[in-house]
């Protein structure tokens, strides 16, 4: 066996650890997985990151120690998030190492056959992924949605006409559970007139994306005492929930996220300044002094 540089040396121990934490992560969300379809393919990946785990060992002449801070990472992701976010999000984490498996293949044989390996496991994985949770991003967008709309214009509104935190967080509370309600029903409705086997479940998607929006939303008002504080600490959760909940569907569903991202937070805050100004008129038209 030639002489390997130090260099190369230094990216076959991180392809080396990688491999086998990935085979941890993979096995694991395979243990989680219900379909058997999925477990199936899962755990080939899995024995696929051991076997090449075990080639860059021959090479380095030592087994390797997977990066336990990172499987309990991937861990915590499958459980909140589901398995198709955790295992994208480690395929993005893949095609950003930057690793030259045409130079590591002069000195390593198999180095060529383990990068097409990779290629193919992100295809595979494309392919599986059916999580029951992403089927129904549709409503858990309308709940989201409906409720950012709604809810932060209600607020927004509330706070002038009222600037009484206790009274714009009842009204909130009680616009929020009502609506939230009529938008579980209407969605239900809507699926079993397109014979939705599962219009049930859509509904529950909906209804629940939206009190926890509207919990969300309403929190600022509960928690402090000037109502005008309490505006910009809501408008900037509405930017949190619009970023978060668009980058997790960006990227389990491979969808761009800008534009999304965009197109929401404009029609939120544009929607709670056209409230916030109907609030001001409100307040003059009715001479309204709380």
């Amino acid at each position: 066996m030639q002489d390997i540089p130090e260099e190369i040396l230094s990216q076959i121990k991180s392809l080396q650890r990688g491999e086998i934490t990935e085979y941890y992560v993979y096995t694991h969300i395979a243990k989680r997985t219900k379909d058997a379809g999925n477990r199936k393919i899962l755990l080939k990946i899995a024995s696929q990151e051991k076997h090449h785990s075990d080639i860059w060992s021959q090479y380095l002449g030592r087994a390797a120690k997977p990066k336990k801070g990172l499987i309990l990472y991937y861990r915590i992701l499958t459980a909140i998030f589901g398995y198709t976010f955790a295992l994208k999000t480690m395929e993005k984490r893949e095609d950003k190492a930057k690793t030259d498996y045409h130079e590591i293949a002069k000195y390593v044989q198999e180095a060529i056959a383990i990068s097409q390996d990779e290629e193919d496991h992100e295809k595979e994985l494309i392919g599986m992924l059916d999580e029951e949770r992403l089927s129904y991003v549709g409503s858990m967008v309308l709940g989201l949605n409906d409720a950012l709309v709604e809810i932060s214009g209600t607020l927004a509104g509330l706070t002038f006409a009222l600037a009484n935190t206790r009274l714009i967080s009842l009204s909130g509370l009680i616009t929020g559970i009502a609506a939230s309600l009529s938008m579980a029903a209407s969605e239900y409705l809507s699926e079993r007139a397109d014979n939705n086997p599962k219009a049930l479940k859509s509904s529950l998607y909906t209804g629940v994306a939206y009190v926890i929006t509207v919990t969300l939303l309403i929190l600022p008002y509960l928690l402090l005492s000037d109502p005008y504080i309490a505006l910009g600490v809501m408008l900037g959760v509405v930017v949190f929930v619009i970023f978060f909940f668009n980058y997790y569907v960006s990227v389990a569903k491979d969808l761009p996220f800008g534009k999304r991202f965009g197109q929401m937070a404009i029609i939120s805050i544009g929607v709670s300044a056209i409230s916030f100004g109907i609030g001001i008129l409100v307040k003059l038209l009715l001479g309204v002094d709380i």
